[in-house]
């Protein structure tokens, strides 16, 4: 890694120092693909011990401080105990996921169902997650439909649009003053003629009407191949409405593999709109999350190096040299305008990481240090019996 002057290195640490990665509950826990579910040994059994892996993730990098819920997964009678259970163990709980794709009645759709008996419970859901986050102390209600139509002709596609807009000004008046509204969208799947939230445009529309507690929460596995993601995100933050992103990689379709895993070059490409934008500290509203499943590799090593990967790619975006960049933009000098952006890109900043993380205290290598921790060894000695928690609990 090439030398950098005192005041490059204070400012890339100080970013780094703040910057928050969130993980999911459902990471933990086994999961696979629609042909098979891969189990694990010493998979939580519960919300508690998600909670008590996702502290161990923490631990060891430094950055990761909450975890996000799922409702129903993480459903528990006491979300005050979860949350007071969190606390000690050094985390807090995170961004409220609601699920309203896996009931057998939301086969034609939850919230833009045709029939209003159903959509009423899916709202009645929704509000019961705002209902969850008054407990935990949540800012965050993140939604995802899978509401769609596979025939032409199947449902009336602006009467669906008008009842998706009906059940989000609910959810959203229901909403307390620190509290938000991600919407996420997706191209596809199950619904494959046409679905109802299916990109960025048509979440902005929504969250526009609905005010500004209402953003828009990008998934970076959510679109079709050759997508520029990263403009998406200048859009968004040019208006307003970035809300926050979910994390993950994909090869075909909406894999949810280790961010960066499939196109490290993009996550950096993203991470250098966020920092262009000075939208990378908690300040900005930004939320920073990871959504994905860990289906062949061990769950805690597999968040831990997505976390390691996002930090990676934080790092170089945030040494890009601004000032160089910008004079060959002006300058039309497109070939040193790129070469501004892979001089940084192909900069190695582990070391730098593991410099930052020995000086707050951590151990340099948050992998290795999990694997010398035994904590695998433990939790695989003490979960046995009961049921483990995996995709769909």
């Amino acid at each position: 890694m090439p030398e950098l002057s005192p005041t490059t290195r204070a400012r890339v640490a100080a970013a780094l120092r703040a910057q928050r990665i969130e993980t999911a509950s459902w990471a933990y826990a086994n999961s696979g693909t629609r042909f098979k579910v891969f189990a694990q040994e010493g998979v939580p059994r519960d919300p508690y011990e998600k909670v008590a892996d996702a502290a161990v993730v923490h631990r060891f990098t430094g950055v990761a401080p909450t975890v996000a819920l799922h409702i129903p997964w993480d459903r528990v009678n006491d979300y005050a105990d979860l949350a007071r259970h969190a606390k000690e163990l050094g985390v807090g709980l995170g961004a409220i996921n609601a699920n309203v794709f896996q009931d057998d009645d939301f086969k034609l759709g939850s919230v833009t169902n045709p029939d209003p008996g159903i959509r009423r419970k899916a709202i009645d859901h929704l509000l019961e997650c705002v209902d969850v986050m008054d407990a935990t102390g949540s800012r965050d209600l993140k939604l995802w439909f899978s509401d769609g139509i596979n025939y032409p002709g199947q449902d009336d596609v602006r009467a669906r649009q008008d009842r998706l807009a009906e059940a989000l000004r609910e959810t959203y008046d229901r909403l307390g003053p620190q509290q938000r509204m991600l919407l996420e969208y997706k191209l596809f799947e199950p619904a494959f003629y046409a679905t109802d939230v299916p990109d960025w445009g048509t979440a902005y529309a929504h969250c526009l009407q609905l005010g500004p507690k209402a953003q828009v929460v990008i998934d970076t596995g959510h679109h079709a191949p050759g997508t520029n993601i990263e403009f998406i995100v200048a859009i968004l933050l040019r208006a307003g409405k970035l809300g926050g992103f979910d994390f993950n990689s994909r090869f075909y379709a909406d894999d949810d593999l280790m961010v960066g895993a499939a196109d490290p070059f993009q996550l950096f490409r993203i991470m250098h709109e966020i920092v262009l934008a000075d939208a990378l500290g908690p300040a900005s509203g930004v939320a920073f999350m990871l959504d994905q499943c860990h289906n062949i590799e061990p769950k805690i090593p597999a968040v831990i190096r997505s976390v390691l990967n996002v930090q990676e790619a934080t790092a170089k975006a945030l040494l890009v040299d601004a000032d160089a960049l910008r004079a060959a933009q002006d300058a039309g000098d497109v070939l040193a305008a790129n070469a501004a952006l892979m001089d940084a890109y192909h900069t190695d900043v582990r070391p730098l990481l593991a410099e930052l993380r020995a000086d707050a205290g951590l151990d340099p290598d948050p992998m290795g240090a999990y694997a010398r921790s035994g904590y695998f060894e433990k939790i695989r000695a003490e979960r046995v019996g009961g049921q483990q928690a995996g995709w769909g609990a």
